[in-house]
């Protein structure tokens, strides 16, 4: 690989797949050597932010994606539950920020968002977390640019929509929805000055290629995001990915690492999967690059390490937690200002 692909803080946004390509192969202990590199120049090295997720309205999803145990479709021991009431979730995130996280996500099994009395009471939710000093994010499927408005409004910090996979990949996994979808709600997103939360999902029966190309997608977008999630696919029962092999160690530390020196400046999120990996495995996706995790005991619906065992981690490794609005407030925060009445 070029010095000048690691060099300087490296942020571009004209990435080739044969370049990213070039960084992903690099033997393993070389290419972490690198990240690693390029991180203590991007960020606080050994900061890493504590996020907790809430699926606030769970499974009966009209979608297919093939991972997802919320899908109707599929038959897994996934419940149906309605939204929550605002004072549940406010009483979840008031636990989460004592547990340490200094971000909140709510998630909802919704395809798209519906201008609604439901859609209502997000904004409500979302309003009353961002009254607790925390940032606020959603993942609530597809959002038009007048939705994306009102959550920015609201106070809201981030927003998650993944886009996967590669997007020759990716109707080999949902069908219900286009990879332009995703993007359009991406720039959605963006154009309301929300800061974005997305990656992806290894284990999907991609191949590197595929790998290679999701993060290309990412990397060349206008803005990289914010946040970048690299997901480990857990097999549920009753879903059509359900028999998929695990993915080898090593293909995470590949992923985290290119995503790393592709976007220097993104937070790269250790997200599902983690409960797998050993304390020794997670040292080394912190220093390939890894610089967020979700804390507490479930992902939406798959199990997660709990915060004990994640605040002993932090003591062994010397990590500690990264606070709330470290980065500083989004523009949807300045352009709210600029619109209050004096």
């Amino acid at each position: 690989m070029s010095n000048s692909l690691v060099s300087g803080n490296g942020v571009r946004h004209n990435w080739t797949k044969e370049e990213i390509s070039s960084v992903y192969e690099r033997p393993l202990l070389s290419l972490v050597l690198d990240a690693a590199d390029v991180h203590r120049r991007t960020h606080i090295f050994g900061e890493v932010q504590i996020s907790s997720l809430l699926s606030i309205k769970t499974g009966g999803c009209s979608e297919d994606c093939a991972y997802c145990p919320q899908a109707a479709r599929y038959h897994t021991s996934v419940k149906v539950h309605a939204l929550m009431k605002t004072e549940e979730v406010v009483q979840a995130a008031e636990n989460a920020k004592a547990g340490g996280a200094s971000r909140f996500c709510m998630g909802a099994a919704w395809r798209e968002v519906r201008d609604n009395s439901d859609f209502d009471r997000v904004i409500d939710m979302v309003k009353a977390v961002n009254g607790l000093d925390m940032e606020v994010c959603c993942t609530l499927g597809m959002l038009t640019p007048h939705q994306a408005e009102r959550l920015a409004e609201a106070g809201l910090y981030a927003y998650n929509h993944n886009i996967d996979t590669s997007e020759e990949h990716y109707s080999e996994v949902i069908t219900t929805r286009t990879y332009g979808d995703r993007l359009n709600t991406l720039s959605n997103v963006r154009k309301a000055g929300i800061s974005v939360c997305s990656g992806g999902i290894i284990g999907l029966g991609e191949t590197n290629a595929d790998r290679i190309g999701m993060l290309l997608t990412l990397a060349n977008l206008p803005q990289h995001p914010e946040s970048v999630p690299i997901n480990v696919l857990v097999p549920v029962a009753g879903t059509p990915l359900a028999d998929n092999d695990r993915v080898p160690f090593d293909d995470l530390v590949r992923m985290i690492a290119t995503a790393r020196i592709v976007m220097p400046e993104s937070a790269v999120r250790l997200s599902a999967g983690r409960l797998e990996l050993s304390i020794a495995e997670q040292a080394m996706c912190f220093m390939a690059g890894a610089n967020s995790i979700f804390a507490g005991d479930k992902l939406l619906t798959t199990p997660n390490p709990e915060y004990n065992a994640d605040m002993e981690m932090f003591g062994i490794l010397g990590l500690k937690p990264k606070a709330a609005f470290a980065d500083g407030y989004p523009k949807k925060q300045e352009k709210a200002m600029q619109h209050e009445p004096c």
